[in-house]
């Protein structure tokens, strides 16, 4: 049987990466913790956010298994305190609607965006989020 215990690794991909980690890192408020190489043109940036310090990390397209391109069909939501707020700042960095706002009761609330780099990004607003896993 094949349990999962968490969030490990969640990871995207880029053309450019070190373009994706300077826009992430303006609307994250952070800085990639890990990149490589150390010198030249980033192949791979990561991101810990949160208190369990997930991972975000970001790999140049090319690294990506083949037969994948465009946005995926799997969506991996970030909890958000604010989910207006969040996608509002989003958009205005220059991501797209990828899935609107939508309630989806008993308190939860998702959307999901493109980012610039062609990755959905989903966020939510779940009740059960305690910020202490």
């Amino acid at each position: 049987m094949t349990t999962l215990q968490g969030l490990t690794t969640m990871v995207l991909t880029a053309d450019d990466v070190d373009a994706a980690a300077d826009w992430y890192a303006t609307a994250l408020g952070i800085d990639p913790y890990f990149r490589r190489p150390e010198e030249g043109p980033a192949a791979y940036v990561e991101f810990r956010l949160g208190p369990d310090e997930d991972e975000l990390g970001i790999m140049d397209r090319s690294y990506a298994p083949s037969g994948s391109s465009g946005t995926g069909t799997s969506i991996t939501h970030w909890q958000v305190n604010d989910i207006e707020a969040a996608v509002a700042d989003l958009l205005a960095r220059g991501a797209t609607t990828h899935t609107a706002i939508t309630e989806r009761g008993g308190g939860f609330t998702t959307a999901s965006v493109v980012d610039p780099f062609g990755n959905v990004l989903g966020l939510m607003h779940s009740p059960h989020w305690t910020g202490k896993h």
